[in-house]
């Protein structure tokens, strides 16, 4: 955590939305409060150390549990206080439904937190509308909504914003080439897109990589920043810092 604050403010990064994935741990035999202790006060030396503001968003992974699941999500919420802002889901798409896991958000929602699930990456349209059932507040890639128009309305009609990881969508075989990639079809639709780095250790890249493909997109760091901000879970005291920053969306590569 703190290393990633770290190079992200390398690239001069201002907020993050950070990703744990604590059921493993738990399942390893790791306490849960240790886990939802160790994170925040990660967060909160990365903002000491590199002055960016650490929020989490901890995933569940489909195939978990939903007891499992359902317990994070009551843990999430009782960490509300220590910067937990959002619960999600990642793992594959294909063969893995999200609807045993509807009772998990349902209570991650009540209890004050956004919705934030990985989707429509390594699975289609189908993937993206069992999503859009949760009432996300943003989706995690999403990228393939390009290949139902009316889910990509539907996306429009609800405002949400999607998280494009470019490298990670050509490394996976989204897209063949930059020139192939559905990121100017989705803004051109209407869509908010923020840029991302997934994973960056396993797709070796980092956020001014993601920010140069996105550029050749048509993407400015502006649009991308504007985006982030439509999207971020964070309370109105920080929203409002990040709106009145003097260089917000300046070119992160720079």
């Amino acid at each position: 955590m703190i290393d990633n604050a770290g190079e992200a403010a390398r690239f001069e990064a201002v907020y993050l939305e950070g990703i744990f994935s604590p059921c493993e741990r738990v399942q390893r035999g790791v306490d849960w409060d240790e886990l939802f202790t160790g994170y925040p006060d990660g967060a909160a030396e990365a903002f000491e150390r590199h002055g960016v503001t650490v929020r989490l968003t901890p995933d569940l992974y489909r195939g978990v549990d939903a007891h499992i699941a359902e317990e994070c999500a009551r843990i999430a919420v009782r960490y509300r206080d220590r910067g937990i802002v959002g619960l999600g889901i990642g793992g594959p798409e294909a063969g893995f439904s999200v609807g045993p896991y509807r009772k998990a958000f349902e209570i991650a929602r009540d209890g004050g937190l956004g919705v934030v699930p990985h989707g429509g990456e390594t699975a289609g349209p189908d993937s993206l509308w069992e999503v859009l059932s949760l009432y996300p507040d943003r989706i995690r890639h999403g990228v393939r909504a390009v290949e139902d128009r009316a889910l990509l309305a539907e996306i429009v009609d609800r405002g949400l914003v999607l998280d494009v990881c470019p490298t990670s969508n050509l490394r996976l075989g989204v897209a063949s080439t930059v020139d192939d990639h559905p990121l100017p079809a989705l803004r051109a639709a209407g869509v908010l897109c923020t840029i991302n780095t997934d994973d960056p250790a396993m797709f070796n890249t980092d956020l001014g990589r993601e920010f140069e493909l996105a550029a050749a997109m048509g993407v400015t760091p502006e649009d991308a920043y504007l985006a982030g901000l439509a999207g971020a879970l964070c309370d109105s005291r920080t929203r409002a810092r990040l709106t009145e920053l003097p260089d917000a969306g300046r070119d992160p590569a720079r």
